[in-house]
C-alpha cells in the first residue's frame, strides 16, 4: 500500500475557498472512486487558519501512478496554482 500524506500551505484566507472548489468540481469524490484507492480525505489542523492536510492510501505504486494521470488530478494542480503557496508531500510503503 502507498501512503501520502500531503500538507496544503494555503494563501492566506484562502483555504475556504479551496476547499469549496475541490467540492464543488467533485474532485474529491472523483479520486475516492478511482481504482486502487482506499482513503482520500481532507482534515483542517486546529491551529492554523490557512493550512489543511489530504489522506491518501493507495492499493498499489500502479493505482498511484494511474492517479496522477487523471484529469481531477491535473484539476487540482490548477487549483493549486490559484490557492496554495506551498505543498508539502511525506510518501510511504506500508506492506
Amino acid at each position: 500500500m502507498e501512503v501520502l500524506n500531503v500538507t496544503y500551505h494555503c494563501k492566506p484566507g484562502k483555504r475556504a475557498e479551496f476547499i469549496n472548489a475541490i467540492v464543488a468540481e467533485g474532485i474529491d469524490v472523483a479520486c475516492q472512486n478511482e481504482e486502487g484507492n482506499l482513503k482520500y480525505g481532507y482534515y483542517l489542523p486546529t491551529d492554523s487558519a490557512d493550512d489543511m492536510l489530504l489522506i491518501e492510501k493507495w492499493r498499489d505504486a500502479d493505482c498511484l501512478a494511474a492517479h496522477g494521470k487523471q484529469p481531477h488530478y491535473l484539476r487540482l494542480g490548477e487549483l493549486k496554482a490559484e490557492y496554495v503557496n506551498e505543498t508539502v508531500l511525506e510518501k510511504f510503503h506500508v506492506d
